[in-house]
């Protein structure tokens, strides 16, 4: 997916504290109770002026969350009190993995049998670029590529057509984990096995090492959505 999966240096940081911003700020308010549901948010401009951050970030994050619902001309209302299912452009982040278990986990095991030398220079090519690559846009943007890679290995065009549908949704799921999870030295890690798998030509290896990278995607995406609790009741008091 990547639509398919740190901070960094150049341009990454500054996205990166804003979805941070955006997300902590937002989700603690509503969580807490601030913000019942049913209530109307500030305004844009002043959730913007507070949280130092540009309207698009805003508007992202809220989306994304799925905490919130806009109304043209009446301004953005709380309907949850919690994160439960992300959205990611016009998927929402479970329909999307289940998807993505379906394709390219046997799509992988396609590509292991059917890959063409020319195949194999373009993903180990990819993978150096994405390894030595320091700015977070860029290496979203070679995520997907890597995953419509995989897919044309499979010699099936329907399977490159299924993973362009998602592309962008891919893609902003691939920015979140990687903004809010620190994803990507893992992620290329497991892109890494994949490619590995390909090489040897083992459908089961390849098979196995896109599951383990799907897999870690839900985990984290798991984590950002339902952090653990890390505060505790103190003896004879009310909860912190």
């Amino acid at each position: 997916m990547n639509l398919s999966d740190s901070q960094t240096g150049g341009v990454g940081p500054r996205r990166v504290s804003a979805m941070e911003a955006v997300l902590v700020h937002l989700r603690g308010a509503i969580e807490r109770g601030d913000y019942a549901i049913g209530d109307k948010l500030p305004s844009e401009a002043e959730l913007c002026r507070t949280l130092e951050i540009s309207r698009p970030v805003l508007r992202e994050a809220l989306q994304t969350m799925g905490l919130t619902v806009s109304k043209t001309g009446k301004g953005t209302f709380v309907v949850a009190n919690a994160v439960e299912d992300p959205t990611f452009g016009d998927y929402a982040a479970s329909d999307l993995l289940e998807v993505r278990r379906h394709v390219e986990i046997p799509v992988a095991g396609y590509a292991a049998l059917r890959r063409t030398p020319e195949n194999l220079d373009h993903l180990a090519h990819l993978l150096d670029r994405m390894e030595r690559e320091t700015d977070t846009t860029a290496w979203v943007a070679m995520d997907t590529l890597f995953h419509l890679a995989v897919a044309e290995a499979a010699q099936n065009p329907v399977f490159r057509r299924v993973i362009e549908e998602i592309r962008d949704a891919l893609a902003r799921q691939s920015a979140f984990l990687n903004e809010l999870g620190g994803r990507r030295e893992q992620s290329n890690r497991e892109h890494r096995a994949i490619v590995e798998a390909l090489i040897d030509g083992s459908e089961p290896d390849a098979v196995e090492a896109m599951s383990h990278h799907l897999d870690r995607v839900e985990t984290t995406l798991t984590d950002i959505v339902r952090p653990a609790r890390t505060d505790t009741p103190t003896e004879g008091g009310p909860e912190a």
